[in-house]
């Protein structure tokens, strides 16, 4: 989570971002304000824009792996939903992405092309940033998302990287990021959240809105930990109903239940430090550009390690967000404080890429710098913890990339 002003509003395609605690009186405590009214699109005619004139699209995938895509719809009756207690259980859709048995030609995996999002998905969040065209639905809905539905796996047993969303944004947003990693012999598992994105469609023709949004304005942002919680609980259940003795998922005997880890973006990845806390399994975790809402305990994450990845403006030691200077001196395992100039909030997602084509500014870092840059360093660090590989990467400053900087305060 960081920080929003009406005035760049325009520049942003989240649903509910928080300001960070320097800006804010409740700033000291840690405490943050989410803003639910997404940004409109710029006031450029229509035909005009740069979606009427580029395609839409995601960089390709850079690992030796063709991806396969599976969808799954969990369903966790043993817990109530925090934001509608009223609804049977606690839903949850996860899109796994793995390394194929087949290599990918030319980007493109064999095997029928696994959708980008649903059509209720691509109109709700359209509709969220006031981006009022038909056909972009359609355009949104069917970019090419490097992955073939349901196809063999690659043989043995992979990593598995669990990968949560900002809040109010859906799973999709981290499609570069999760097929990235599974071409390069990861499994991604992207969760939705109920009732935290502003469109997740589940069986039967419904699509869960943002619920929490709403809650989170009026109660003035103070239920941050309630979402941190709820995301480590899903998590919890996602991993046992992945690695468990009756698996969920068809696939699931290609997962190397030894080696787990977790990145989310925004409130995402202050969930990952939270369900670390709660579920040794989790071997490795990743927060990109979010702002901490619990403490950690005693024994920090009991010599785990964990990357801080965010937009230099606001992330940098002593900057905005000072719930990352306290978190990285709780750390007690490996640690990692990465910050990236130019990148704003969205940066670590598939934003620049949507709001480049809806003509929506965004972060000053080109579009594919802010892409490479997030999957280059997550993959780094999860090659070093997951798979024991050396990452030279990890230790300083690379001038293949001049915008990624380190600290160690």
């Amino acid at each position: 989570m960081n920080k929003l002003t009406r005035a760049a509003a325009g520049g942003l395609l989240a649903a509910a971002i928080a300001l960070p605690a320097a800006t804010t009186a409740t700033a000291a405590t840690n405490s943050t304000t989410f803003a639910t009214t997404l940004p409109a699109a710029s006031g450029t005619p229509a035909a005009d824009r740069p979606a009427d004139r580029e395609p839409l699209r995601l960089p390709a995938p850079t690992g030796p792996y063709g991806v396969g895509s599976s969808v799954l719809h969990l369903v966790d009756r043993s817990r109530t939903d925090p934001w509608v207690p009223e609804a049977d259980g606690r839903q949850l859709m996860v899109t796994l992405h793995y390394p194929a048995a087949r290599p990918a030609t030319g980007g493109h995996t064999p095997g029928r092309p696994a959708p980008y999002s649903t059509r209720e998905e691509a109109r709700l969040l359209l509709e969220a940033i006031q981006v009022d065209d038909p056909s972009s639905v359609t355009k949104l809905a069917r970019i090419p998302a490097h992955s073939a539905v349901d196809v063999r796996p690659a043989p043995g047993r992979h990593p598995l990287v669990v990968l949560s969303p900002g809040f109010g944004m859906p799973r999709f947003t981290l499609t570069a990021l999760a097929v990235d990693l599974a071409s390069r012999g990861y499994v991604g598992a992207s969760l939705d959240h109920a009732y935290e994105s502003y469109g997740t469609s589940v069986p039967g023709g419904t699509a869960l809105t943002c619920v929490a949004c709403e809650i989170m304005e009026e109660s003035g942002g103070t239920k941050g930990p309630v979402v941190t919680a709820a995301r480590a609980a899903d998590t919890r259940f996602v991993l046992d109903r992945l690695t468990g003795p009756r698996p969920a998922w068809r696939y699931a005997g290609t997962i190397d239940r030894e080696r787990i880890g977790m990145a989310g973006h925004s409130v995402g990845g202050a969930s990952a430090a939270t369900a670390m806390a709660g579920d040794r399994r989790i071997d490795a975790g990743v927060n990109m550009d979010g702002t901490f809402w619990d403490a950690l305990p005693s024994d920090g994450l009991g010599g785990r390690p964990f990357l801080l990845l965010g937009a230099d403006e606001y992330h940098r030691p002593g900057a905005g967000d000072t719930s990352w200077d306290s978190t990285w001196a709780g750390l007690s395992g490996p640690r990692h404080w990465l910050t990236v100039g130019g990148a704003d909030h969205l940066g670590f997602t598939d934003a620049p890429v949507l709001l480049g084509h809806f003509g929506i500014p965004g972060g000053t870092l080109a579009t594919e710098r802010a892409v490479a840059v997030t999957r280059t360093y997550v993959a780094a660090f999860f090659d070093a913890y997951l798979r024991d590989e050396d990452q030279p990467l990890l230790d300083g400053p690379d001038p293949s990339n001049p915008e990624v900087r380190f600290h160690r305060p």
